[in-house]
């Protein structure tokens, strides 16, 4: 599993960067940046879910 963020439908809103720092980070323009895209674990997917959960433009996501 890893994760995908897809800049063009990132508003900016930067909740994954406050969820989770290790992975997002925002671009000059404020769109997301993703760090690191593993998944390593359960505990470290059921994170990132919620995460995933908070985006309002569902521009990032857990895939197999």
């Amino acid at each position: 599993m890893h994760i995908t963020a897809g800049t063009q439908r990132c508003p900016g809103a930067g909740q994954c960067v406050l969820s989770a720092p290790d992975r997002f980070d925002q671009s000059e323009e404020g769109t997301v940046l993703l760090l690191d895209g593993r998944v390593d674990g359960e505990a470290e997917e059921a994170r990132l879910r919620g995460t995933v959960a908070l985006c309002p433009s569902q521009a990032i996501a857990l895939e197999v």
